[in-house]
């Protein structure tokens, strides 16, 4: 249900349940926090990007385990909904939404560092039309990624908005052509890995943080990070190598 295909040093991750909307089951749980221990575990990947098979991101819940009372299977103890949303990472992952990316796919792509969307994609998150609150990362981070009226509307009529108005509102930082949509998210991810990746990691960590935490702790923090980088043989080779005009050859520690 989850194919893992490496590419260079970034880890492509694809729902595959495409006669299922690549709705979210215990498969697909179990097999996409397994996705993410390997990007985190292997230290010669740098990203990963997250995307679904076929014409749609991930339509969610699969509703029948709902219906079944069996919704538990759909989660995992470290990373909660999809085995993803709440488990702990380091590593950028950027969502790549051909499609709908509805409910649950909704909160997978939140989840993710980035989003980068075809004009074919659609966000939504229409939990209340089925009696349901978006309890996996969406009352988070729809609030945080839109503007307040814009996000309270989506919440409250469960009605989607075009990767356009995404685009145009901040929630997606690249707007592409349909079918494009992994492409550019596997181009993304390279350009972000051709920069020290403890550095990026740490840019991450720090950056996530201060949405909740007081400015002053986040001073604290990045000097903090400087100061572990400069332990770092990568920290000596990014000056280096602009002085001897050559790209970095980052080694990782």
């Amino acid at each position: 249900m989850i194919d893992v295909d490496v590419r260079g040093r970034t880890a492509l991750i694809t729902i595959n349940r495409p006669e299922a909307r690549n709705a979210v089951n215990g498969d697909v749980a179990t097999g996409l926090e397994a996705a993410v221990d390997r990007l985190e575990g292997d230290d010669e990947l740098w990203a990963g990007v997250l995307t679904g098979a076929g014409s749609v991101f991930c339509d969610g819940a699969d509703l029948k385990l709902f219906s079944a009372g069996r919704d538990g299977e759909m989660r995992t103890e470290r990373g909660g909904f999809a085995g993803f949303v709440r488990r702990p990472r380091t590593k950028p992952v950027i969502a790549a939404v051909d499609g709908a990316a509805l409910a649950g796919g909704c909160e997978l792509a939140l989840a993710c560092d980035l989003i980068v969307a075809s004009k074919a994609a659609r966000f939504g998150l229409p939990e209340v039309k089925r009696s349901l609150v978006a309890a996996g990362g969406g009352l988070v981070h729809l609030p945080r990624v839109l503007p307040q009226q814009v996000a309270l509307k989506m919440l409250l009529t469960g009605d989607p908005i075009d990767a356009e108005t995404a685009f145009r509102l901040g929630m997606v930082s690249d707007l592409v052509e349909a079918g494009q949509a992994v492409t550019a998210a596997m181009a993304l991810a390279e350009r972000i890995n051709t920069n020290a990746p403890l550095a990026v990691r740490e840019t991450r960590r720090i950056a996530l943080e201060s949405l909740d935490a007081d400015p002053v702790e986040i001073w604290a923090a990045s000097r903090e990070a400087q100061n572990r980088l400069a332990t770092t043989e990568d920290y000596t080779e990014g000056p280096r190598a602009f002085i001897e005009k050559r790209d970095p050859r980052w080694v990782g520690h």
